[in-house]
């Protein structure tokens, strides 16, 4: 891992030669280079692995170490190096960093800010907490399946006074007992699915069924975060609230998450924290396709309360089998992705979609 000057530096670089929040580097998640290819690269305390998911690096090497370990199991997810659904994490994270969304809110500290420590991911900060469970989580529960070796023991680094964060897989499954499970039951899935007589198109069907289960248990519980949305603008978190809810349609999508098809979804996400003042799609220093999404999110979350929480479990409804899935996933790109594909058009898809299962 290189130090963190040059980082700063590289980060720096990445950031100011776009207006968009920067997450690819030579075509991987950014830094991805600069992260630990494999175990011995991580710390250890008396045999055992002692990552800081506070460090950036550390945490993006989280995801790096189990795309590594579960590829040849990926097989049915196609014949790309990157068509595992866990390359939208990485994405994911890599876009928080350079959005600013992983510093500290708080303005206590400079965790996080170009004027501080560019790799230090902040306790305080929401985006944090929320990604803690899909990194953290899954990986303790891949290191106990044993995809990370035999006998391999982990114990998360945590910061000095800081204590609302399980650090081992005994203390996450006690403090989040379904979202373990979820990861554990995905990671034994995996291993079932090598000598599973599915077609390969029903088994990744599955599989990533498996893997957007695990997904949103880890979401919901990450509501043990939702205390430090205090420290955001009320528009970043509406924001923050639609783009969680945005899950529910993915996962039962099971949308195949693959480095592509993740880059495409997370292109036009905010640059930047929202402002109070901020409201799409006129955000001045935004793009059109951030503001597209960004008005997209809101008239999502908008119909759903409106229609009293019916929009999400029509969608759920409509995901019946493995072919309204594949059209739902295609669906939801022309939503996001295609400006001029109208918001009605959407609704009434659904409703068409719900009455054929």
């Amino acid at each position: 891992m290189l130090r963190p000057s040059f980082l700063s530096l590289l980060l720096a670089c990445a950031v100011s030669l776009s207006s968009s929040a920067v997450f690819l580097e030579n075509g991987m998640p950014i830094l991805w280079a600069q992260t630990a290819g494999q175990l011995t690269d991580l710390p250890t305390q008396n045999g055992i692995l002692t990552p800081d998911p506070w460090n950036f690096l550390h945490r993006m090497s989280l995801y790096r170490l189990m795309i590594v370990a579960t590829d040849p199991l990926m097989g049915s997810m196609g014949t790309n190096a990157t068509d595992s659904p866990l390359w939208g994490l990485p994405l994911q994270l890599g876009w928080m960093l350079t959005s600013g969304r992983l510093a500290d809110p708080t303005s206590a500290t400079t965790c996080g800010l170009q004027t501080g420590d560019t790799m230090c991911v902040s306790t305080q900060s929401w985006w944090s907490c929320v990604t803690y469970f899909v990194s953290v989580l899954p990986f303790l529960s891949a290191a106990k399946q044993g995809f990370m070796g035999e006998g391999v023991q982990v114990q998360m680094q945590i910061p000095e006074g800081v204590q609302d964060y399980c650090t081992t897989y005994a203390s996450c499954a006690a403090s989040y007992p379904d979202a373990m499970s979820k990861w554990d039951a995905f990671f034994q899935g995996l291993k079932a699915a090598a000598d599973s007589p599915l077609p390969e198109n029903e088994k990744k069907d599955s599989l990533l069924g498996l893997y957007w289960v695990a997904q949103m248990a880890s979401t919901y519980a990450s509501a043990a975060c939702n205390s430090r949305q205090s420290h955001y603008s009320s528009t970043e978190v509406s924001f923050a609230k639609s783009w969680l809810n945005s899950a529910e349609y993915v996962s039962a999508a099971h949308f195949q998450s693959n480095l592509q098809k993740s880059s495409m979804f997370i292109s036009p996400l905010p640059s930047r924290i929202l402002r109070v003042d901020d409201s799409a799609p006129n955000i001045a220093d935004l793009s059109s396709e951030e503001n597209h999404t960004l008005y997209v999110f809101s008239w999502i979350n908008s119909m759903n309360n409106l229609l009293g929480g019916t929009l999400v479990s029509m969608w759920k409804s409509a995901m019946c089998s493995v072919n309204t899935r594949e059209k739902g996933s295609k669906l939801l790109e022309e939503l996001l992705l295609n400006p001029s594909f109208a918001t009605q058009t959407f609704l009434s898809i659904i409703t068409g979609m719900t009455s054929s299962c």
